[in-house]
């Protein structure tokens, strides 16, 4: 059985782009998952100083075996001032230190989120550029527009965008079989 590692790109623990994610996997029934918390990967900030005193936080070592175990991986990055969270940034910064292939070459649904009409565009056109460099296979993605007038009842409720959504998930579901 394939194993799906999904997280969201936020530490909120109301984030609505972990409820995209989660409304996302149950279109893998026959997948193993594993849904990550970046807040169960918690970390000092990323310098240089404190790597050379400290070396890696244990906890990047944790986040990049659980992208190792995936045979493809969710991600839903949330927006914060025009780009992705610091959490999701300081979560890469450190775990590319110890090598940039993060995400092993793996397939990636990319998605995104936003109370705005923009849903993070701005945060997925940034990870558009940063994810593959850190090995990520990015096969589709999709942003959600204006969460709350958008999803309701942990599901996409604009069935022009679930139907997007829906046709996304079959070519990122051919690309694994």
């Amino acid at each position: 059985m394939k194993k799906i590692v999904a997280f969201a790109g936020s530490n909120s623990s109301t984030s609505i782009n972990k409820q995209l994610v989660e409304f996302a996997l149950t279109y893998f029934k026959y997948f193993e998952i594993s849904l990550l918390d970046l807040n169960d990967f918690e970390m000092p900030m990323f310098s240089v100083d404190l790597e050379k005193e400290q070396g890696y936080p244990e906890n990047a070592y944790k986040f990049r075996l659980e992208m190792e175990k995936a045979d493809a991986i969710i991600c839903s990055l949330a927006e914060h001032n025009r780009n992705y969270t610091a959490v999701f940034k300081n979560t890469i910064d450190w775990c590319s230190r110890i090598d940039i292939n993060i995400f092993g070459n793996k397939p990636m649904l990319l998605m995104s989120t936003s109370p705005g009409g923009y849903g993070a565009g701005n945060a997925m056109n940034s990870g558009k550029i940063l994810l593959p460099r850190c090995g990520a296979e990015i096969i589709e993605a999709f942003s959600l527009p204006s969460f709350e007038q958008n999803f309701s009842e942990g599901k996409i409720s604009n069935e022009v965008l679930k139907i997007e959504l829906e046709e996304k998930i079959s070519v990122f579901k051919n690309k694994l079989s």
